[in-house]
């Protein structure tokens, strides 16, 4: 009995580090909320299936063989599993959160396993050694579809937390009644929401959701946990994947002020069409109130052209546009940041700005901030200060060193528009352009088409490509030689890392590297 105890030790240890895996992924699709976490299972399920810890069939071997041999190969089979398992281990690009959540969830795979071991304990008998391995070596083979069993008994007890701190959350917001600002968009809200905060801090004290809490979890948590007596104004971050999560979003938060970034494809496959999208992010505005202000782009047709049912007060910003309440003009762009004038509608003065960040996406964010700001009472001055404090965002056209070579960092996620800008701002560097990318995704029927545009982008920029996932980037690849792109300098890689290497030895003092896009462990291939 002893001996077999021990022989649970490998095994045990393997069950956890697999767990943790899945626990990742299920966080990452959002707890299988309207079941992604389900279809993520089915879209890898060869990868799933072919995991290195099918190799407990081979307990099958050792039928006709002593016990000693049973229990020596099944100790040495999981000591190599982990030890492979170890070995591919990769650095996340959003690691596992251990959330009060994922614990509570930890304790009911902890309940799962007990109840499953404990009977094979206490009637254990060594006839039945091999069946008891199958058992157990199964159970832990299916650890995704037991997680998400797990996750489906706890579901009960998430629904009464979530209630719990939500009226607590909507108590503490209505107990300090300050004025809250809704951002949303396909691309570039938390960028822009960091952005505001910045400007708005000048003279208020304001605060912004974190990081990219900009679901109805995550807000709740930022009201509850970020938000103090001296905060005054709130911006919350909101993000959708269909109709309706914004609106959910805005029952939560009231907020007076609604700023809408840019109406893409982001989300198309979840959303189904366009205009889906369209109604998704308007949830915001026509939830204001009547005394609300939205603050809309004018350079976005599909913000133009939509009909919206909310008689509140609506301003525009632009910068092809000079009809907008604010647009922006005379922009240039340089390795030290972006420099541009603004003109207010009915004020002939224009007014120069200076900022750290990159891109003109970043100028139409600056723009919003500008506006709101105005209307919250900031001084033309004040403003100009708070543009010029605004730090560059991680991970999104952010500039770095690595040893001698230029980076720049847009890696946090990558969308047709986005990642069209990236590539302009890259071909403003002087010196060898290199770029390394994943692609895009989530693009539902037009992954291949956009992701192909990119590539023609790409070919008019760049020197050389790095390509991360054969199949993720083909359409780039395609489009590349088709644009009679020197195949030789054109690299495809399964790992991320394995570009530094070629970067060093490609690169010069004046080459500049644009990392677009980090695809999470989800989408690895």
């Amino acid at each position: 009995m002893s001996l077999f105890i021990i022989s649970l030790i490998p095994f045990l240890i393997f069950t956890v580090l697999k767990t943790l895996k899945s626990f990742h992924m299920l966080q990452q699709n959002f707890y299988d909320d309207d079941c992604r976490y389900f279809k993520w299972i089915l879209s890898n399920i060869s990868k799933i299936a072919f995991e290195s810890d099918i190799l407990f069939i081979l307990i099958i071997c050792t039928l006709f063989f002593s016990t000693g041999v049973t229990i020596g190969l099944f100790i040495i089979l999981y000591g190599i599993i982990i030890l492979n398992y170890r070995k591919k281990k990769v650095i996340s690009k959003k690691p596992l959160v251990v959330t009060a959540r994922i614990k509570r969830l930890s304790f009911t795979m902890f309940l799962i396993y007990f109840i499953m071991i404990i009977p094979i304990i206490v009637n254990f008998d060594y006839e039945n050694l091999i069946y008891d391995y199958m058992v157990l070596g199964l159970v832990t083979y299916l650890n995704s579809f037991v997680v998400m069993f797990a996750n489906i008994i706890n579901k009960p007890v998430e629904k009464c937390v979530y209630f719990y701190y939500r009226i607590k959350a909507i108590k503490k917001l209505k107990a300090m009644n300050i004025p809250v600002v809704g951002i949303t968009g396909s691309y570039g809200k938390t960028s822009s929401k960091n952005i505001i905060n910045d400007i708005l801090n000048v003279k208020l004290n304001s605060t912004a959701s974190p990081k990219s809490f900009n679901t109805p979890y995550g807000l709740i948590n930022s009201i509850n946990n970020y938000l103090d007596k001296f905060s005054d104004i709130f911006i919350a971050e909101m993000g959708a994947f269909k109709i309706g999560e914004i609106k959910q979003n805005c029952k939560l938060v009231k907020p007076k002020y609604g700023i809408i970034t840019t109406i893409g494809e982001a989300h198309l496959e979840s959303f189904g069409s366009r205009e889906n999208i369209m109604k998704g992010k308007f949830e915001l505005v026509e939830s204001l109130p009547q005394d609300g202000l939205a603050i809309l782009n004018m350079d976005d047709e599909y913000q133009v052209k939509y009909n919206i049912k909310n008689t509140c007060r609506v301003l525009w910003i632009g910068i092809d546009n000079k009809e907008a309440d604010l647009y922006a003009t005379n922009i240039k762009l340089s390795k030290s940041g972006t420099s541009f004038e603004c003109v207010f509608k009915g004020d002939n003065n224009k007014y120069a700005f200076n900022t750290k960040l990159l891109g003109k996406h970043n100028v139409y964010n600056i723009l919003a901030g500008i506006l709101l700001g105005h209307e919250l009472g900031l001084s033309i001055d004040e403003l100009k200060r708070g543009v010029n404090s605004v730090k560059p965002i991680e991970h999104r056209l952010e500039l770095k060193k690595y040893g001698n070579i230029n980076i720049i960092d847009d890696a946090y996620n990558s969308n047709p528009v986005g990642s069209k800008m990236a590539v302009e701002v890259l071909g403003l560097m002087e010196g060898e352009k290199i770029i390394v990318t994943p692609g895009m995704i989530e693009l539902g029927t037009k992954q291949y088409e956009l992701n192909y545009k990119f590539g023609e982008y790409i070919s008019d920029v760049c020197d050389y490509v790095i390509l991360i996932g054969k199949k993720q980037t083909k359409p780039i690849y395609d489009a590349l030689l088709n644009r009679k792109f020197d195949d030789k300098k054109i690299f495809v890689l399964n790992d991320v890392r394995d570009a530094f290497p070629i970067i060093n030895r490609l690169a010069t003092e004046t080459t500049c590297v644009l990392l677009e896009n980090d695809l999470p462990d989800l989408f690895n291939e």
